[in-house]
């Protein structure tokens, strides 16, 4: 009995031991500390030496045995392990790191030219002692101070005492591989690359570096002489320097003035094209995020809203789109309602899309050389390149001084030589953007898919400076590329010299959307998650009339969409250019209406009755109804339009009962109206949009609406 318990521990332990050995497989997420995920970090497995990196969604799936010790690393970040116990899933959490010199060696001595190239500070500091100079530093050197932050700082302060205090004006003189560098140049040195850091003070700077150095030298040596024989441009671009946050003012945006309230009597349609850009508020963020002031004209309050993707019904019925609408009170001014109307773009299975036929268009010019730019750009690309099927193709044309083709049509199974062409591209010279517009849109135009998607994607900064540079030239040349049938979308990169007015223009005069890539997550989100949506139109030209019923409505007003007004004429002539909705895309606009009987002091004088035209209501008895709704759209490849009418009725909500959709959307139309400093609105208070927008914060699986409420209380601090 003894023997039998024995060998059934024995087994026990057998059977416990070999699944412990067996391998499994891991999967988790990788993400930041505010949970946005992180793609491309590296899982290592410290015992098999495996290893696997995120997707765009910062998924990872590696295999593993309990036991086995997991690193993941990603640049910019604390190195996390993290050991494999009994659960398949681990998730991580990455923590920013602030890279910084462990220690500087201060040692003052006098030398000759011939001794300068001797840079061991050893053997430096044994010289320094065996000599005795007046008024020279010996040895170590009490009082460098290094001053720094862990906000946005384009360098740190660097002082060093010698005979006086340490004072700001003490700044020394900076040698990086024997180029005279900036103090922001020094700090973006990886510490890994240095092989040893000295400063020099008195004669031992002086006699070398002249007066430039009476405030000391901090001479830097890395292990390969990595930046020798460099230009301050050169050293500029070696190191990624990314310039400091230039004022707004230097960016271009097109003035407009937000639309007042007009009476139904006097103005009974509003008509508008939709729009489905949010270009504007990543450009937002990225001053937000900046800790700079937002220009007035930045603020598109309308791409603002339609940022967010809200929780509208897919289509029933033929058309490609639901309508949705829903009326609650004004959170702004109490005594008005707001009106939502929201589109559902039909979601179509990717493999059932047609084939793409793109063209990358892409700026290589000399003010495309910051990090934010063509860096980003090309990882942005790579992103949208993995969603490319074998029945896709890309080509990809480039222009500075000249334009010019670097990748013929490709497959989008050949993805390595299209990233590798890709990798290639470098930045120079001037912008010859209608040139590489010609260009780009004659290879689409050869490699036209007949009832597919054909579609130039424009990457730059904006800024065309030569042949057709004016706002005009180029609305002109976008406007009879737009005959060809292909559609354009416009990305946009980096800050200072930013052109988000000719952006604007090409988006929408060229069949187009436009989107603001401020980071890495923003290119995640727009060519990845949202490919669908943002690269095949499943309607084009679409645009809504709406017209109020004066017996409920005293006054309205469109929120946004400035500069997508139409006339009521433009309404049913299809030769009239409008936006295009992507499939899975959603659209949404908002109206603010002043009820009949309502006071209010943001009515205009009403004018004297006329004396030849007479206004009446129609006698019908149309109480139940607030409005009458129409679209008009085309599929894709046609030219004729189709139209759709719906009535909305008069019943409305108590802002606490509305959806979370109609609480959210408006919180963002809020905010974007107290950014324009709005003269419509009478409270502009950030606790009180923050608090609407919290309420109505659901359906936020990647976190966007959570990001948008930290940007509200962001903005406190120019109130």
């Amino acid at each position: 009995m003894k023997s039998l318990k024995l060998i059934s521990s024995a087994i026990a332990m057998l059977i416990c031991f070999v699944t412990m050995a067996q391998e499994r497989t891991i999967t988790g997420i990788i993400s930041d500390e505010n949970k946005q995920a992180i793609p491309g970090a590296t899982i290592f497995n410290q015992t098999s030496k495996a290893t696997a990196q995120t997707d765009f969604d910062g998924k990872y799936s590696i295999q593993a045995k309990t036991g086995d010790m997991l690193v993941i690393t990603f640049i910019g970040y604390k190195t996390q392990r993290q050991k494999v116990q009994n659960s398949n899933i681990i998730n991580i959490k990455m923590l920013p790191e602030m890279s910084t010199l462990q220690e500087v060696v201060v040692v003052g001595y006098g030398r000759s030219d011939s001794e300068y190239e001797d840079r061991s500070y050893e053997r430096a500091e044994r010289k320094a002692k065996k000599m005795v100079q007046t008024q020279m530093l010996q040895g170590y050197v009490a009082g460098v101070q290094v001053q720094s932050s862990a906000n946005y700082t384009p360098s740190p302060t660097l002082t060093i005492r010698g005979n006086a205090n340490i004072a700001p004006k003490n700044e020394p003189m900076y040698i990086i591989d024997g180029v005279p560098a900036k103090a922001n140049q020094m700090s973006k040195i990886n510490p890994n690359d240095i092989d040893n850091v000295s400063v020099l003070k008195d004669q031992a700077a002086t006699s070398v570096y002249g007066s430039r150095a009476a405030n000391g030298v901090v001479v830097i040596s890395t292990k390969n002489e990595l930046y020798k024989n460099l230009t301050e441009k050169q050293l500029d671009k070696k190191l990624n320097i990314m310039p400091i946050p230039t004022e707004p003012t230097q960016e271009d945006y097109d003035t407009f003035v937000e639309n007042a309230f007009e009476s139904p009597k006097t103005a009974p349609l509003s008509t508008f094209s939709i729009d489905v850009d949010n270009a504007s508020y990543t450009n937002i963020r990225r001053f937000l995020n900046n800790g700079q002031q937002v220009p007035k004209d930045a603020v598109r309050v309308e791409e603002m809203v339609n940022f967010f993707k809200y929780t509208y019904p897919q289509p029933k019925n033929e058309h490609p789109f639901s309508i949705n609408t829903e009326v609650s009170d004004s959170p702004w001014n109490s005594k008005n309602r707001i009106l939502k109307i929201g589109l559902q773009g039909k979601n179509i299975l990717t493999e059932n899309l047609p084939a793409s036929n793109l063209v990358f268009l892409i700026d290589v010019s000399g003010s495309m050389s910051d990090m934010n730019k063509l860096p980003l750009l090309k990882q942005s690309l790579k992103i949208l390149v993995n969603e490319l099927r074998p029945k896709d193709k890309v080509a990809i044309v480039v222009y500075a001084g000249a334009a010019g083709m670097v990748l013929p049509p490709t497959s989008g199974d050949e993805k390595k030589t299209i990233i590798d062409a890709l990798d290639k591209l470098q930045s120079g010279g001037s912008t010859a953007g209608g040139a590489g517009i010609e260009l780009a849109y004659k290879t689409a135009t050869e490699n036209f898919i007949k009832g597919g998607n054909n579609r130039v994607i424009l990457a730059t900064d904006g800024d065309f400076n030569v042949g057709s540079s004016s706002n005009s030239d180029m609305e002109k040349l976008i406007e009879e590329k737009r005959k060809t049938g292909v559609f354009l979308t416009c990305l946009g990169y980096g800050m200072g010299n930013y052109k988000d007015s000719k952006m604007e223009i090409l988006a929408d005069k060229g069949n187009g959307n436009y989107a603001y890539i401020d980071n890495i997550q923003e290119a995640n989100r727009f060519l990845g998650k949202e490919f669908k949506g943002s690269m095949f139109a499943i309607a084009k030209d679409v645009k809504i009339q709406i017209e109020f019923n004066p017996k409920q409505v005293q006054a309205y007003r469109l929120i946004g969409y400035e500069n997508r007004k139409l006339r009521p004429e433009d309404f049913k002539n299809d030769a009239i250019d409008a936006g295009e909705l992507g499939s899975n895309h959603t659209v949404t606009a908002l109206y603010e209406i002043i009820p009949t009987g309502i006071k209010s002091d943001y009515l205009a004088e009403q004018p004297d009755d006329l004396k030849y035209t007479k206004t009446e209501p129609n006698s019908n008895n149309y109480s139940s109804e607030l409005a009458t709704i129409k679209f008009r759209y085309k599929k894709p490849d046609g030219e004729k339009s189709i139209e759709m009418v719906q009535v909305i009725e008069n019943k409305s909500v108590v802002l606490e009962k509305a959806s979370d959709d109609m609480k959210f959307s408006s919180a963002v139309a809020w905010f974007g109206l107290k950014l324009r400093d709005s003269k419509l609105i009478s409270n502009k208070s950030s606790n009180d949009i923050a608090l609407l927008a919290k309420q109505g914060l659901s359906n936020d699986a990647d976190g966007y609406k959570a990001e948008f409420i930290r940007l509200v209380e962001t903005s406190k601090q120019f109130n």
